[in-house]
């Protein structure tokens, strides 16, 4: 009993002192000219799915919940956010050779399709983020246009 008491013990010190390392916060209030919906000219409907739905993990800014505050979840959503925008960077997009710019909407239209994106997990905490199927369709509609059109 012993043992197990200072075992708790050690686990609640350890809790309590990693409360006190700082995680690096993606946050920036600039739009540059090479953003997605700007580059596009994506309609509002559009461009308010994408930004409810994607941008928090895919762009340089993110709106970040109070748990944020909170370790180990910051360091899991660090983690999570800085995966999201090396994989695709809404902010950066107009930056893209036209290949990758077509490849990324091919990838970006099917896990819209297949229910991939935005993630479970991100969905089940921001509920306004889950995609209905008409909101899935107008996406993707739009999103095939546009790849469509590219050079």
């Amino acid at each position: 009993m012993k043992i197990l008491k200072k075992i708790v013990i050690l686990l609640i010190i350890v809790l309590i002192g990693i409360q006190f390392v700082p995680t690096t916060y993606n946050t920036s209030n600039e739009v540059l000219e090479t953003d997605f919906t700007k580059i596009y000219n994506a309609p509002q409907n559009i461009k308010n799915l994408l930004k409810t739905s994607c941008y928090d993990c895919h762009s340089n800014n993110t709106n970040y919940p109070w748990y944020s505050k909170i370790q180990p979840g910051a360091w899991f959503m660090e983690n999570h956010i800085n995966e999201g925008k090396e994989e695709l960077n809404f902010n950066t997009f107009g930056e893209y050779s036209g290949r990758r710019k077509k490849s990324k909407l091919k990838s970006i239209i099917s896990q819209i399709r297949d229910d991939e994106m935005p993630i479970a997990s991100y969905a089940l905490v921001h509920r306004d983020a889950k995609l209905s199927e008409e909101d899935k369709a107008m996406i993707t509609k739009w999103l095939n246009n546009i790849r469509e059109n590219l050079k």
